[in-house]
């Protein structure tokens, strides 16, 4: 079938295979050479011959992983460098490029492929082309690695898996699964064990760590219904006590999930569900929980798995919001954050109302795109990401994310942000990035917890000179307030950005984001502050997924804001500098310029309607019939 020099080629990708361990049993790796035991790929490929008669054809090797049954690697060698890529990609019989796109999109159908194309007879001759079609794209794009830089090696596994996942495409679809999955778990959860609201993330994230333990993953399956929560709680506990951290830690983190182990609709079916599900709904759930969210937590991703099933439990949770208190901020937000703070692996970011660790998880996915080394994204994990949050079941839900993620979590603290002892400590750590979604006052009369003594707190918490990003009501940036004085004794406003009006939807409360630089006062600073007017982030309101990115528009707004913020740039419409004391209005709409050939009367209403709703009702200016609680 191939020639003599072709198994050459052959034989450099196996050495190379073997070099990065892909052909160890241990690894879960498994690699096939010219043929499929995959009943999906035989399908798949059945009709994929090269030379067009219909019959079915192999790439030279498809490797698959347990990890993740939804990706494939397949590479495909041709002897002659010369032969590595014909100009249109239509001859898939004589080159390697073309041969392996050929197979690929035939597998896109199905899965997310890594498709490798090698040339050359010798290991100085070798040429390598990475390629990747996401699942259901008949497009592919060439393999780059975190700095935007043509992947041209065959790497490991763990490599390809990593940067396929940053890939948006693979990303957007991997979201829109999940948001179908998280739906139907809602509907089970709901409907067959009626557990609480604030528990069902727990019941999520606790399986995910149950998971995390090998013995529990292979047995819950063949066991009797009545015995899988006790074994739940086992798998949980000793996933915790391998983690380095304090025994107090680790009971704080075991408590909320120690409820769930008792609840009685989990255990031994009743008689309306044992005919539906003979062996309990809970070992129901974690199957399909195993099935369906445990490949994201695996290899390296770019999402926060628990905060999306939080956030979209919440969607479902109908009148119970307010009994909830939490409002978690928005994936596309909090991605955001890490942007305008720009953070790098040199980055050490603080999250004083951690909320489900929304914003660390997004910066540690950013840090860990600029990491170079293993010992860089170690350390990121281990050392990089500080949180504290309070409420003990948040604080178990935030706890749980780090530890799908490697680490992160032994620098996670339950405990209130204005505790002395805890902040004493965070502040001999140093952080150098702070974020913060802190909770809303509920009314006028919650002096004492007012937003702005929460962004005072993270900033007194970092290092002179580091930078403090808040998404606040609007009312903190145009109502008097003692604190705001005592802001700009201390700190200096660097910018502050109008958010959309229904960012938080369906919850109504209108925001802001502050940027603020810690430890310089702003009179000393003498510096104007950058205003923007980011209102139109381009998501539009769906009947049953909430605000979504419907045209796929937000990244190049996204880009376009920061782009403006870091240049500093003005712009009629829609950003201005101005100096501003703390009695001043702290927002675009009080300073900018109108561009008067994009204005038209409705704007114009709008905008005076919406200026003067904030003067009158400042963080109450919320739609009729919802709530305004907030915070993370």
């Amino acid at each position: 079938m191939s020639s003599k020099n072709e198994r050459k080629t052959e034989n450099l990708v196996r050495d190379k295979l073997r070099g990065f361990g892909y052909y160890k049993p241990e690894n879960g790796i498994t690699v096939e050479e010219q043929k499929s035991e995959i009943a999906k790929v035989k399908t798949l490929l059945s009709k994929a011959s090269k030379n067009a008669k219909g019959n079915a054809g192999y790439p030279e090797f498809i490797i698959s992983n347990l990890k993740d049954t939804a990706f494939l690697v397949v590479f495909e060698c041709k002897p002659d460098v010369k032969k590595h890529e014909s100009s249109a990609r239509d001859k898939p019989v004589e080159y390697a490029v073309d041969g392996v796109l050929h197979y690929a999109k035939h597998l896109a159908k199905h899965y997310t492929v890594l498709a490798v194309a090698v040339s050359g007879a010798t290991a100085s001759a070798m040429k390598v082309s990475n390629f990747l079609i996401p699942a259901g794209s008949t497009e592919s794009k060439e393999l780059v690695n975190e700095s935007g830089i043509t992947v041209t090696d065959i790497i490991s596994y763990d490599d390809y898996y990593r940067l396929a996942s940053y890939d948006p495409d693979v990303a957007k679809k991997r979201h829109s699964d999940l948001l179908a999955f998280s739906k139907e778990l809602h509907e089970l959860i709901w409907t067959k064990a009626k557990i609480s609201e604030e528990d069902k993330p727990l019941l999520v994230s606790g399986t995910l760590i149950a998971l995390m333990n090998a013995p529990f993953m292979k047995t819950f399956g063949a066991l009797p219904a009545e015995d899988v929560q006790e074994a739940w709680l086992g798998a949980i506990k000793k996933e915790l006590d391998k983690a380095d951290i304090p025994q107090a830690k680790k009971d704080t983190m075991l408590q909320p999930y120690s409820t769930i182990a008792v609840h009685p609709n989990l255990g031994k079916p009743d008689s309306k569900t044992a005919k539906e599900y003979p062996d309990g709904v809970f070992k129901e759930i974690i199957s399909r929980i195993c099935d369906n969210v445990w490949p994201y937590i695996n290899v390296y991703h770019d999402f926060d798995v628990v905060g999306q099933f939080y956030g979209e439990f919440l969607k479902y949770t109908a009148g119970d919001k307010k009994a909830l208190g939490i409002v978690l901020t928005p994936r596309h937000v909090a991605e955001l954050f890490s942007l305008i703070a720009n953070v790098s692996s040199d980055s050490k970011v603080l999250d004083i109302c951690a909320g489900t660790g929304g914003f660390l998880i997004s910066a540690m996915q950013h840090m860990l795109k600029k990491a170079v080394t293993e010992e860089e994204r170690t350390d990121i994990k281990k050392n990089r990401l500080i949180g504290i949050e309070n409420n003990p079941k948040m604080f178990a839900l935030a706890a749980s994310n780090m530890i799908l993620r490697g680490d992160g979590k032994a620098n996670l603290h339950q405990a209130s942000c204005f505790d002395d002892a805890v902040i004493n400590a965070i502040k001999k750590t140093k952080p150098n990035v702070g974020m913060l979604n802190p909770p809303y006052a509920q009314s006028k009369s919650d002096a004492e917890l007012h937003e702005l003594y929460f962004v005072k707190q993270m900033l007194n918490c970092l290092e002179a000179g580091a930078m403090g990003i808040a998404i606040v009501p609007m009312s903190c940036a145009i109502a008097p307030n003692p604190v705001r004085d005592e802001l700009m004794k201390h700190h200096t406003l660097d910018a502050v950005m109008s958010m959309p009006q229904e960012l938080f939807y369906p919850v109504g409360t209108v925001t802001c984001i502050m940027v603020w630089i810690a430890g310089k006062p702003h009179a000393r600073s003498a510096k104007k502050t950058w205003f923007g007017y980011w209102r139109d982030d381009g998501f539009v309101k769906t009947k049953h997924k909430g605000r979504i990115d419907q045209n796929d528009v937000w990244p190049a707004i996204r880009d376009r804001w920061v782009e403006m913020y870091r240049n500093r740039e003005v712009h009629a419409g829609e950003s201005v500098m101005q100096a501003v004391t703390a009695t001043d209005e702290w927002c675009a709409e009080a300073y900018m310029e109108t561009d008067y050939d994009k204005l038209s009367q409705a704007d114009f209403e709008k905008v005076v309607r919406n200026y003067a709703i904030y003067r009158l009702l400042g963080s109450q200016a919320v739609e009729p019939g919802e709530s305004d609680e907030g915070g993370e």
